[in-house]
């Protein structure tokens, strides 16, 4: 029996595993992949079976945003070309939901820059919402930056069934990537989320310079966090940002990034998100062996592959979608 299958066997017993074997697989030899993925297959394979949930995102609002984050083209220090409005009707917004029920995306992500919802922003969310689920049922996820307790209940109230605000980095990586918030900051807001009875979703951004300790510490943060769901950005650097022209990822390493998610976070959904185009490119459907979701569509700032090409690449897999009716059903079951 191979040492992945022993180590996926170990997850599947309830077992933790350890910081060398953790490191393990982000040092996992290239040969010795497949057995890897095959090991973190099986863990997701109990978990989800051969299910893969579908993401849509609205970019509700775009750039005009304080913060100094290095990654993102909507920071205050980025000179990135980008499309940059303040926040889009409600109208707008229906007609994505619109459009995610008709592709059966089952959870549809309203986004808006910035480092908090102004109480109009946050109103036209809330009504935004209400309508969504009147007509269509969409599990929903808001991402509006930092959240306050009295905000993070009037979404739970209107509707809103997840919330995501990604850590993006490790707590000892973190003052080098953004100044103008801090790594606990992000934290508090997972936390308000989680106590105003909202789903937390949280995630990272892998490829800024950080160190293979630090995706460990990510993974396990998250883990301490019990992030419902994760979402695994790729660094897809835009000129203009100060991560202009970084480029230090392989195919092959993000896989075993997306194993270590896998075995770190066993039962929680783990998203290929952001860059997964750019970076995994011919290796995407392998993603899937340890990854259980992905987005649809376009991101924030950057392009998407083409839809047909997603579900084409689904049904090769032998995957099957969660339909909007499955994902109601579950959301249904979890109110009980």
């Amino acid at each position: 029996m191979n040492k992945w299958k022993i180590l996926a066997d170990k997850v599947l017993a309830g077992e933790e595993i350890t910081e060398t074997e953790a490191l393990s697989i982000l040092n996992c030899p290239n040969d010795e992949l497949l057995l890897l993925m095959d090991a973190a297959f099986q863990i997701r394979k109990h978990h989800f079976g051969k299910k893969v949930k579908l993401n849509m995102i609205m970019n509700a609002k775009s750039g005009l945003c304080p913060e100094n984050c290095g990654y993102c083209a909507q920071s205050s220090i980025s000179t990135a070309t980008i499309d940059s409005y303040r926040m889009v009707n409600k109208d707008t917004i229906l007609q994505g939901a619109k459009r995610a029920y008709e592709q059966n995306i089952g959870t549809y992500c309203i986004v808006a820059s910035g480092r908090g919802p102004s109480n109009r922003e946050l109103n036209s969310v809330v009504d935004s919402v209400k309508e969504i689920k009147k007509l269509y049922g969409l599990k929903v996820c808001a991402c509006l930056g930092l959240l306050k307790p009295e905000q993070a209940q009037r979404l739970k109230e209107a509707g809103v069934d997840r919330y995501n605000h990604n850590l993006n980095t490790s707590s000892n990586h973190h003052s080098t990537i953004t100044t103008s918030h801090t790594y606990d900051d992000r934290v508090t807001t997972v936390n308000v989320v989680k106590e105003a009875g909202i789903s937390p979703c949280s995630g990272v951004i892998i490829g800024m310079k950080e160190t293979k300790q630090d995706v460990i510490d990510m993974a396990r943060s998250l883990k301490a966090l019990d992030a419902d769901s994760i979402p695994v950005n790729f660094l897809h650097a835009i000129d203009g940002t100060p991560l202009e022209g970084t480029n230090e990822l392989s195919p092959i390493y993000c896989l075993k990034v997306l194993a270590l998610f896998r075995f770190i976070n066993p039962s929680k959904e783990i998203r290929i998100s952001g860059g997964r185009e750019v970076n995994l490119r011919s290796l995407q459907p392998l993603g899937l062996y340890a990854a259980n979701s992905i987005f649809v569509g376009d991101y924030l700032t950057t392009a998407g592959q083409e839809e047909n090409e997603d579900l084409q690449m689904l049904q090769d897999l032998g995957f099957e979608i969660e339909t909007v009716e499955e994902m109601k059903a579950s959301l249904a079951m979890k109110g009980k």
